[in-house]
């Protein structure tokens, strides 16, 4: 999602760039892979490692032997990481220990949690890249306060958002139809989406039943749809867990079935980072179930109240927006859909 719009950004200037695609292999699933670059519209991969599967090491560890490879033949001039994923980390260590010029996408993020993987892969990375594309001023605050050279840092906007704008204009065209979940909402009318996955909601059987039950009660009064993450799945059969009878299970969904779902929800309940923003770019209410954020402008500017996993929060955050209250919000400076353009002036003028 975050690349789509940086590689039309570099077709557009290919008087200037040649890229080239590694595809790392992290996300493996089919239902989450093949299908989102189909409907993206991201070009074939040129090179796919076998990064999937295993623990956070072993992961990162067959990225880094896979790509080390590859950069040793293509020695590209620069490498351009984006979000928090453990392919962030990986390629953006393998690049500069070859002395590669890293630049990195979604920059300057921090929720202050460390108990996050990602959070750990965000320092990481900031602490070796060498050009940062930043997506709120939050972020550029947190690079200066890390000792970062101030001309290296771009606040260029969000092209996660960039992706949403274009591929929302698409859902409007018979290419972008997107057919299950048109057929949902119209059964459903009023309803929630929502999302669950980040190892402290899911991994902990006490939490993740506290969860259930405080989302089964919102159900019974405004219908949930719930695309479930087959890791999520996994641990809710391993507790014994259910989610009821109102609360409606999907398995996962393409991006353009789940932004045709939540787009018009009533509210959006999640873990997600990215989704925090996207509710944010389009005005819908979001509600996280987290006790922290590394997107703060999406609470201090946006639509995104934070609850954690308290019921009494999550229940009261619902009222107050069915009520017609809840956090109103605007889009920030920069989420207009031109921030993988931004990326790719600055770079036309960096020596790499």
């Amino acid at each position: 999602m975050k690349i789509a719009p940086i590689v039309r950004a570099l077709d557009r200037a290919r008087d200037t760039f040649s890229y080239e695609i590694v595809h790392t292999g992290q996300h493996y699933d089919e239902e989450m892979n093949a299908v989102f670059l189909r409907e993206l519209g991201i070009p074939s991969p040129t090179v796919l490692l076998q990064g999937g599967g295993g623990s956070h090491a072993q992961q990162t560890a067959r990225i880094m032997t896979g790509f080390e490879e590859y950069c040793k033949t293509a020695r590209p001039g620069m490498v351009i990481v984006v979000g928090d994923v453990n392919s962030t980390l990986a390629c953006s260590i393998v690049a500069k220990k070859q002395s590669l010029s890293v630049a990195h996408v979604e920059a300057g993020l921090r929720s202050g949690d460390r108990t996050m993987p990602e959070e750990i892969n965000r320092l990481v990375t900031d602490s070796i890249s060498d050009w940062f594309f930043v997506t709120e001023p939050e972020g550029v605050a947190n690079l200066m306060r890390e000792g970062h050279a101030p001309e290296r840092i771009h606040h260029v906007g969000h092209v996660m958002i960039d992706n949403l704008l274009y591929q929302k204009a698409k859902l409007e065209t018979v290419e972008g139809m997107a057919p299950v979940t048109a057929a949902l909402k119209d059964k459903l009318g009023r309803y929630g989406a929502m999302t669950l996955h980040r190892p402290s909601n899911v991994d902990d059987r006490d939490t993740f039943a506290r969860l259930l039950d405080a989302l089964k009660k919102i159900a019974a009064d405004l219908p949930l749809v719930f695309p479930m993450h087959p890791r999520t799945r996994k641990q809710m059969e391993a507790f014994g867990l259910d989610a009821g009878s109102d609360i409606k299970l999907l398995p996962p969904l393409s991006y353009m079935e789940f932004l045709n779902l939540w787009k018009d929800a009533a509210l959006v309940l999640t873990d997600s980072g990215g989704l925090q923003e996207e509710t944010t770019a389009l005005g819908v209410s979001c509600i996280t179930l987290r006790d922290n954020t590394e997107r703060p402008v999406t609470v201090t500017e946006g639509t995104n109240v934070l609850v954690g996993s308290d019921p009494a929060r999550i229940a009261a955050a619902v009222r107050d927006v069915l009520s017609g209250g809840g956090h109103a919000g605007r889009c920030p400076a920069l989420w207009d859909g031109h921030a993988a353009d931004r990326i790719v002036s600055t770079l036309r003028n960096v020596a790499f």
